[in-house]
């Protein structure tokens, strides 16, 4: 019998994915701890540079709150709130700082319009249910296909489709993150919140956090190919 999410050889396709995803994520903990006791020589929290950033942008409007989530800083867009980890928000360490501008890049990105942003805003309910429910109707199709065309193979093809939003969606993050992350950097400097010696491990910390959303995103891409080369096979 074929057991598909339990062991087959289709597994090597996602793999090398997991690996560099295990690894990215091990990579940015590890940095993120290591400037972190890394003083910034402005001595502002990231709070303290992340409203300073959004008031010198003339977004004084934006929220900034705390949340108990370790490296759960992020901007919504919903609530015009920018939330921060405790980590962030109280610390002056030079992760801290960039990390905090990172996050008021997105908000300077949403007021402008920034397209890839509204492109994933626009695809995340898409992606939100394609997340959830690709992968058990791929189940189902897989379990009860006789062939193409039957309504196996069509469970197993809406699945893929599901599939195929999720994948875009963490494309399309690439580019938001990544200019979020250029953003930081300028802002940074601009506003003097980081001197020219301290821009290389700000960016680490940055560089760091955007190899995570590049391992995401091949993750993705490998689990898509694994679903196509089991339905072919299932068809067959």
């Amino acid at each position: 019998m074929f057991f598909p999410y339990y062991f087959d050889p289709t597994y090597v396709l996602i793999l090398p994915a997991m690996v560099f995803a295990l690894f990215a994520q091990a990579r940015v903990q590890s940095t993120f701890q290591k400037f972190l006791h890394v003083r910034a020589r402005s001595g502002m929290t990231g709070a303290q540079a992340a409203a300073g950033i959004l008031s010198s942008a003339g977004m004084g409007n934006v929220s900034i709150e705390q949340t108990p989530n370790t490296l759960g800083d992020h901007f919504d867009p919903r609530t015009n709130t920018l939330r921060l980890s405790p980590q962030v928000y109280g610390h002056a360490s030079l992760a801290s700082v960039a990390v905090a501008a990172h996050e008021a890049g997105h908000a300077l990105q949403h007021r402008e319009g920034y397209q890839p942003l509204a492109i994933r805003q626009a695809i995340l309910p898409v992606a939100s249910i394609g997340s959830n429910l690709a992968v058990p109707l791929f189940i189902l199709g897989f379990l009860f296909a006789s062939g193409s065309g039957s309504f196996g193979d069509f469970l197993m093809s809406l699945g893929i489709w599901m599939f195929i939003g999720a994948v875009a969606f963490q494309i399309v993050t690439l580019p938001v993150e990544f200019n979020a992350s250029k953003r930081a950097l300028g802002l940074l400097t601009e506003n003097g919140y980081i001197t020219q010696d301290e821009v290389s491990g700000a960016r680490q910390v940055l560089e760091a956090a955007a190899l995570t959303y590049v391992a995401a995103a091949a993750v993705a891409v490998s689990q898509l190919l694994r679903l196509l080369v089991l339905r072919g096979r299932r068809r067959d």
